[in-house]
């Protein structure tokens, strides 16, 4: 028998332990990113570089049988390159190492169609090496983008052309460095040059490459890279190349053909890749690639047409804003240098990210919650404005339907709202809408579907409050986010 003072004595020590004792996290919802797919997520803004003997020929689609020593880039910088795509804000960019010409950028050992066969550099160029060395230095990601489709290769449509084209990849992965993501477009067979036979080859594209062996080849090789393609496995398409993800944006996919069968790179049903699956059985988020210019390689007759700092403004909220990555093109041109057009837009678009998301409004404001899971601090509301990815405002298992409140002393006025869940949970919000306290009751300022790893609504014009409330109005599991804020939109700032 314990006696009454021993009890009371212990007392203490109980109640501290009791409330020490975390609630349990919630089980993840549906399919979950991986940890190379949550990386690619923090990216969120990368560059493409479409560059090769295309730049010279003034051709979108080279034919293969172009004489190497045309590629002659006269004032080659990799490192003005990085630096500017750097100075736009992008994390890392991608290469075209090889486009479907077949004329690779570095010194293969599997092709004479390659830089080491061109006068440039007396026979010494390595246009990926000179680019992947220049973006760690400026501290950007580097990728690889190697075509499936050689129009060039004699050995295209053989199966030999398969061990050719991972020789090539193996190559890429093996000697320059940490690869952030592998891209493979769809383009499979047609006219082409292939060593001369100068005829059309049509290979079956959803077997001829067998995919699944040289995606393991990837991953022995570089573990930590995404894998895109219009089927993933880590990202895909987003299904044009306009630079837009639908809305809603669901971060989970299942692909399917064109004709209703199995999905392959090339063969996909476009009309789902924009939205995805809701519940769909993998996490297969959407990057939106889409070109600075009206093409993708650098044309002359172009540089009075690049996109304005304004349109890119919009295509980063149709693209980043509705949880996708954007991909953007910037070619260099004949020079090997990043046209000053380009870069002007680019600068553009970098001033107005600055000037509208450095001062998050949310962070002044106390917050409040309907449901705090298990009324453990470590789900407090507090942390949907504490600027921290890994700390969340979670809810109770049975509880779907919840809000968030910001108090502010002062009124804020804000035009810009993100919202983000922690994905590491799923993606688990089917609906939400955010409101201001006006004249004694809420009224509705913004709605929304898909959040996933983030969500930025732009208002037509500012809306000004003292209290905002964020509301998940229908979810299918507990919400679990890590993020309200408020910005202040800055659209003079772009030009």
């Amino acid at each position: 028998m314990i006696s009454r003072r021993t009890f009371l004595a212990a007392a203490p020590a109980t109640i501290a332990a009791t409330a020490a004792r975390k609630s349990p996290p919630p089980q993840p919802y549906g399919a979950i990113p991986s940890e190379r797919q949550i990386a690619w997520h923090a990216s969120e803004f990368t560059a493409f570089l479409h560059f090769t003997v295309n730049t010279f020929t003034d051709k979108e689609w080279g034919y293969g049988d172009e004489d190497p020593n045309i590629f002659q880039p006269s004032r080659f910088d990799a490192d003005a390159i990085a630096i500017a795509l750097k100075s736009a804000g992008v994390a890392g960019f991608i290469l075209t190492c090889k486009h479907h010409d077949g004329f690779c950028l570095w010194p293969t050992k599997t092709t004479d169609h390659s830089i080491r066969m061109s006068s440039w550099k007396a026979g010494h160029g390595d246009v990926v090496r000179d680019l992947s060395d220049a973006a760690r230095r400026a501290g950007l990601k580097f990728g690889v983008y190697l075509s499936p489709w050689d129009r060039n290769n004699p050995n295209y449509g053989t199966p030999r052309y398969i061990e050719i084209y991972r020789q090539q990849l193996t190559e890429l992965l093996t000697q320059y460095g940490p690869i952030f993501e592998v891209w493979h477009d769809g383009a499979n067979g047609g006219d082409g040059y292939y060593g001369g036979a100068r005829e059309k080859r049509t290979i079956d594209k959803r077997t001829y490459y067998d995919w699944s062996k040289t995606w393991e080849l990837v991953r022995t090789l570089q573990p930590q890279a995404v894998i895109f393609s219009d089927v993933g496995p880590d990202v895909r398409w987003v299904g044009n190349e306009r630079g837009i993800a639908g809305d809603p944006c669901w971060a989970t996919y299942d692909p399917v053909g064109a004709d209703g069968g199995p999905a392959s790179p090339g063969d996909v049903r476009e009309r789902d890749s924009p939205t995805g699956t809701r519940h769909g059985s993998r996490w297969l988020p959407a990057e939106c690639d889409v070109s600075i210019r009206p093409g993708w390689f650098w044309h002359e007759n172009e540089n009075a047409r690049v996109k304005t700092p304004v349109q890119l403004i919009d295509l980063y909220y149709k693209s980043v804003g509705r949880g996708a990555n954007l991909l953007l093109n910037v070619p260099p041109n004949r020079q090997g240098r990043l046209q000053e057009e380009d870069v002007n837009s680019l600068t553009g678009l970098r001033r107005y990210l600055q000037a509208t998301f450095t001062d998050d409004l949310a962070h002044n404001a106390k917050v409040t919650a309907s449901n705090v899971r298990g009324k453990d601090s470590t789900y407090a509301a507090a942390n949907l404005i504490d600027g921290q990815s890994l700390t969340s405002w979670a809810t109770d298992d049975e509880v779907h339907v919840a809000d968030a409140v910001l108090d502010f002393e002062r009124a804020v006025a804000f035009s810009v709202i993100a919202v983000k869940e922690d994905i590491r949970y799923g993606q688990r919000v089917d609906a939400f809408t955010v409101e201001r306290w006006n004249a004694g009751s809420w009224e509705q300022v913004a709605q929304g579907t898909s959040i996933g790893p983030r969500r930025y609504l732009r208002l037509d014009k500012p809306v000004t409050a003292t209290r905002v409330r964020l509301r998940v109005t229908q979810a299918s599991a507990s919400p679990v986010l890590t993020q309200f804020s408020l910005f202040s939109e800055s659209p003079d700032a772009a030009r």
